[in-house]
Formats: C-alpha cells, sequence, structure tokens
C-alpha cells in the first residue's frame, strides 16, 4: 500500500511516518521500482504501535530503542517485554493520577452547578 493509504490506516500523517522511519522506528518498508515506499499490513502494524506508544507518552529515544531491539531478531524479546512493562507501569500511574483529577474536576463542577443553580 502506498504512504497515504498506511497514513489513513494507521491514523498517522504522512509526514510522521517519513520520520519514524527515517529515525528507524519503522522497519522493512521496502520501495517500488518506482521508488516509492511500498507499506505492508506489518509495517501499518507498526505504526499502529509506535502511535499508541507516542500517545501514550514514550520517548522517541525510548521507542527508537524499542525498534532497534526488534531488528536485532528474538533473541531481544526479553528486553523488549521489559519496556512495554515498564511503559504498562508508567500508563497505570499516569490513570491514577488522571482519575484523581477528574474527581477533583467533577466536584468543582458540582460546586458550580450549585452556586449556578441557587443564583439562577
Amino acid at each position: 500500500m502506498k504512504i497515504s493509504e498506511a497514513a489513513r490506516a494507521s491514523g498517522l500523517s504522512t509526514h510522521t511516518i517519513r520520520y519514524y522511519e527515517a529515525s528507524g522506528m519503522l522497519p522493512g518498508v521496502l520501495r517500488g521500482t518506482d521508488g516509492h515506499r511500498q507499506f505492508s499490513p506489518e509495517n501499518v502494524d507498526w505504526l499502529a504501535l509506535l502511535a499508541s506508544l507516542r500517545d501514550t507518552g514514550m520517548p522517541l529515544k525510548t521507542m527508537r530503542h524499542f525498534a532497534g531491539l526488534y531488528r536485532k531478531g528474538d533473541v531481544t524479546v526479553q528486553d523488549r517485554k521489559d519496556i512495554l512493562f515498564a511503559h504498562d507501569t508508567y500508563l497505570q500511574g499516569q490513570q491514577v493520577k488522571l482519575t484523581a483529577c477528574r474527581a477533583l474536576l467533577e466536584h468543582k463542577l458540582e460546586r458550580y452547578n450549585d452556586l449556578l443553580g441557587a443564583t439562577s
């Protein structure tokens, strides 16, 4: 598939896809005889993973490291698992913080509703 199709399938911009490829985070993108990138379903799966990792706050440096480990093959499976486990632990902590922040906001909104209801 072409880069525009990969962009639609992954939800990323073509600029971001080019960046991920150029920085070594997107392994195995082949080029057709015309020189254009040809994205496989596996490439799109990688793009979806990269988008998710980035959206959830994984640093680009860690993403590059993860992709580098992937290129080294199955001997790095445990290292890759460790990276994802650490990120999952980070996300769990973020979820706790977000839940507490949301509860505070809901409390404030209720208070404002009470104040507005009393003056309306």
